[in-house]
């Protein structure tokens, strides 16, 4: 299995999956041209996409997906309180939509896939859990802050795609105003690099060997700051650490799942 990040911060997000001849994204934050452009590099078009995994309705995880409805005829997978906002915000996408049992595992096409909760400022939002034969994958950005059910469904995957959000002090000390600053920090905002520092090392203890920092922000946060308070915590690990490019394609190959420590 492998995992091309196509997008991930504030400004969009979406990445591809794709084991045993499956291909799909999780979420549709980018315009139908951008995400054609970067298939067409993976050598696929949007008629290899057999799913889209919604985490949540925010506009920069589905900005792309009323255009992608009209030029693809995949399902569309969401739990179910987030699948009613969706229907109220598309209509069209009604026929369209599996609803996907948040904690019970399905089936599309070669992957397996899991949905838990994170904790956001919406409804509902959730990451997600996938695996191919030994190969395990997780996705968990847009949370405030890590539970006790987010840690078991991140616990044993090879590779992880986790929030690294913010630097505390560039955000206090940022241009935003202070009702944006009190959501961003949050239980139901968006994690901190220390978060991640430390859910990261909780990984890496649990047999995680590659995470990937994500949905950084341009404004509270730099790809050099957040790495270096993440390598800190997982010092004298073998852990190899990345960081999601804004836009672009990085394409990272999931490791088989190994048994925790």
């Amino acid at each position: 299995m492998r995992v091309t990040v196509f997008a991930s911060g504030s400004s969009g997000n979406c990445l591809l999956l794709s084991g045993g001849g499956t291909n799909i994204l999780i979420d549709a934050g980018i315009s139908l041209r951008r995400l054609s452009e970067q298939l067409g590099q993976c050598y696929l078009s949007l008629q290899d996409i057999g799913g889209v995994l919604i985490t949540h309705e925010h506009s920069d995880h589905i900005m792309g997906l009323k255009t992608l409805l009209r030029h693809s005829d995949c399902p569309i997978l969401a739990p179910r309180t987030l699948s009613a906002r969706l229907c109220g915000m598309l209509p069209e996408i009604d026929e369209r939509l599996r609803v996907v049992p948040v904690g019970e595992s399905v089936r599309l096409g070669a992957l397996s896939i899991r949905a838990f909760h994170t904790p956001h400022d919406t409804d509902e939002s959730v990451g997600y859990r996938v695996g191919c034969g030994e190969a395990l994958f997780a996705l968990a950005t847009d949370m405030g802050c890590v539970t006790d059910e987010i840690r078991e469904n991140l616990r044993g995957c090879g590779t992880v795609l986790i929030e690294a959000n913010h630097d505390e002090e560039m955000l206090r000390f940022g241009p935003y105003p202070i009702y944006l600053k009190r959501r961003i920090l949050s239980e139901r905002g968006h994690l901190s690099n220390d978060c991640c520092a430390a859910l990261a090392r909780e990984l890496a203890e649990s047999g995680t060997r590659t995470i990937i920092l994500g949905h950084l922000s341009r404004q509270n946060n730099t790809p050099a700051v957040a790495r270096r308070t993440v390598a800190a915590a997982l010092e004298g690990t073998e852990v190899r650490l990345l960081c999601a490019p804004e836009f672009g394609c990085m394409e990272v190959a999931v490791e088989e799942k190994t048994c925790s420590r």
